[in-house]
């Protein structure tokens, strides 16, 4: 655990850095990281022990409620932030409601921008979501000499760009350890292998919470089977409660107030 200063010049204390961070490469073991958009999500991840959580950067202020001691990576959509000074905006507003660093999958560029203010920036190669049309689909990125090539360039510009970490999606595994040897980057791998520095899933696949889980990802817990009890135990109690209010046997007189008969006649007279 260290004790920083935060971005509102507050005291805190964060289990990683981004200055330990940069400092366990090549370390043996890794980090975890999940992600998080509500207060019980973070506040679960840091009682497991989680390190990192990354979150959509509008959540910020509701995970750092949940949890006052994870490193939290804010993520800036495509959406909400079309120039760079927006795009600064945005991250200056994420770091002030807490976050530790900012991840952004736009061009380097970007990155650069908000590199020279000193902001601490990640980028994300690989396979990215919301660029799935590039790669004409869901697939690993560097599954070709070529391909894996261009992967390991643009992981050098990403370094030269400024940025100190990277979220590595969908790499070969292979590809990614001879990567991870080379660059100086934070390397966290979502379905990329074990050769980072940082290892990360999605809450809702290692939860089960319903939905198709990822072939990179597994499964621990079954939160869908109990949301559907939830769901199924709702409608049995909205249902009870509709048949009684049918019958009249709701409420009785347990449920309702009463007043004293003598004020109750008072009441009578005053109407009069």
């Amino acid at each position: 655990m260290a004790r920083i200063l935060d971005y509102n010049g507050r005291e805190a204390d964060r289990t990683v850095t981004v200055s330990s961070l940069l400092g366990r490469r090549g370390q043996p073991g890794h980090l975890a990281q999940v992600t998080a958009s509500t207060a019980d999500e973070a506040a679960a991840a840091e009682a497991a022990a989680i390190e990192m959580v990354v979150c959509m950067s509008q959540a910020v202020p509701e995970v750092r409620a949940g949890s006052a001691r994870l490193f939290v990576t804010a993520a800036i959509d495509f959406t909400g932030s079309v120039t760079a000074d927006e795009l600064l905006g945005v991250a200056y507003d994420a770091l002030a409601a807490g976050a530790d660093a900012v991840i952004t999958a736009r061009g380097m560029q970007s990155v650069e921008r908000l590199a020279e203010e000193d902001l601490p920036v990640m980028g994300h190669l690989g396979f990215v979501p919301k660029k799935s049309t590039l790669y004409g689909g869901v697939r690993a990125v560097g599954k070709t000499a070529p391909e894996a090539v261009d992967l390991w360039n643009r992981f050098r510009r990403l370094e030269d760009a400024g940025a100190f970490a990277v979220e590595c999606e969908l790499i070969p595994a292979r590809v990614m350890a001879e990567i991870d040897r080379r660059t100086g980057l934070c390397t966290i791998s979502l379905g990329s292998g074990a050769a980072a520095d940082v290892l990360f899933l999605f809450t809702t696949d290692i939860c089960g919470e319903g939905g198709r889980t990822p072939r990179h990802s597994r499964t621990y817990g079954d939160l869908a089977s109990l949301y559907e009890q939830v769901r199924a135990e709702r409608v049995r109690a909205l249902t009870a409660y509709r048949a009684d209010v049918a019958a009249g046997a709701f409420p009785d007189e347990t449920e309702t107030a009463e007043i004293d008969p003598e004020e109750f006649d008072r009441f009578l007279e005053a109407l009069t």
